[in-house]
């Protein structure tokens, strides 16, 4: 029987355990409150009472606590266990604090993968749901039949940073795409209803999703030269947003920084160009 420690038993962590106790792992889990743990105990999990124990249960190691700080101070006191161990770190946080975890683990002995998980709980073991990784190739080929249980496995290189990078950059997508519901719902909220207007809403973003693949390869190549609507076009149509956003009274805050960056790239003589030259003035200075 193959085994598993798990290591956090939020929503997601307990998730995470709920399916391998369904794919008939003989699981281990750990937590700070022990109490989280009970639904798993009856379903035949075992509870660590120590993060010792809980490392010595098995030799792969999934991880899924509040933030990377909670990680490593799971950790320091029981460094020395880990030679030999396969870590698969699944929480959230940013490339630089995965490099460091990766550094620290991996100079006592352990295999560092780290993860960013695109699902909800509910979506664990579905077909949609699909997990990053990046860090030891050699951990992540080992632990790959185990890791595909969960979620489709994308390996992003061994960059340990990298699955952490392109989670927050899918999440920063998702919440333009929430932000941009919101606004539009709010303008239109005093006349038609919401579940009526993603009607109107839902078919368009479908549309403009397929304009990205275009911009994409816009940006790779470095050539913004406008096929339609330019920026210049575009920010009197901003303008107007904002103005009929101060009528009907909703704010306008989330589509100010789109003007500030076309107001930017106007400036500097790019008004002829696609909206995808705003590429350009996104890096801070």
């Amino acid at each position: 029987m193959s085994s598993v420690s798990i290591f956090g038993l939020g929503a997601m962590g307990t998730a995470l355990a709920s399916r391998f106790l369904e794919e008939k792992y003989k699981v281990a889990v750990w937590n700070r409150s022990s109490e989280k743990a009970s639904p798993l105990l009856d379903r035949g999990a075992t509870l660590s009472h120590t993060v010792v124990d809980a490392i010595n249960a098995s030799n792969l190691i999934v991880v899924c606590l509040l933030d990377n700080a909670a990680v490593k101070a799971t950790f320091d006191s029981a460094l020395d266990h880990l030679h030999g161990k396969t870590i698969i770190n699944l929480t959230n946080g940013t490339p630089d604090q995965a490099r460091k975890l990766s550094d620290l683990l991996g100079s006592h002995g352990a295999r560092y993968v780290h993860g960013g998980i695109m699902a909800t709980p509910s979506m664990i073991g579905s077909l949609h749901a699909l997990i990053l990784y990046s860090g030891s190739p050699d951990a992540f080929k080992a632990a790959e039949a185990d890791l595909s249980v969960l979620a489709k496995c994308v390996f992003l290189g061994e960059d340990t940073g990298s699955a952490s990078l392109h989670d927050l950059a899918l999440l920063s997508g998702m919440y333009g795409l929430f932000s941009g519901f919101l606004h539009a719902t709010a303008l239109v909220r005093s006349s038609t209803p919401a579940v009526k207007f993603v009607d109107l809403l839902v078919p368009w973003l479908g549309a403009m999703t397929e304009y990205t693949k275009g911009m994409a390869k816009q940006i790779d190549e470095g050539k913004y030269a406008s096929e339609g609507s330019n920026l210049a076009m575009q920010l009197v149509a901003i303008d107007n947003i904002i103005d009929a956003s101060a009528a009907e009274q909703v704010s306008a805050d989330f589509i100010r920084p789109m003007k500030g960056f076309m107001e930017k790239a106007v400036a500097a003589g790019h008004g002829g160009d696609d909206i995808s030259s705003l590429i350009d003035f996104v890096k801070s200075t």
